[in-house]
């Protein structure tokens, strides 16, 4: 998932923000936390990326040229991208 940084700097402050607002957590250096909740958001980014990539890589690997974007390619694509995120195991 093709993330900018400034999304992910305002997905950290409005999630810590709502967190905040509805009184779920109390942050008493706000900074601090936006900071850790950036830090995870680029690695949930680039995790994403990465199980993508290989998706990708295992259907052009294939003999018969499945072409992206076909209901095949889909299919394929989704049972790929499950397969890497099973391998990976629970979020962290």
């Amino acid at each position: 998932m093709k993330l900018s940084q400034d999304r992910i700097l305002f997905l950290a402050r409005e999630s810590l923000a709502r967190l905040r607002d509805e009184k779920l957590v109390e942050i008493s250096n706000f900074a601090q936390a936006l900071r850790a909740g950036r830090e995870v958001l680029e690695q949930f980014a680039e995790q994403g990326d990465a199980v993508d990539a290989a998706a990708r890589r295992k259907i052009a690997s294939l003999k018969r040229g499945v072409v992206e974007g076909s209901a095949e390619w889909d299919i394929l694509y989704r049972r790929y991208r499950d397969e890497e995120l099973r391998k990976k195991g629970p979020a962290r």
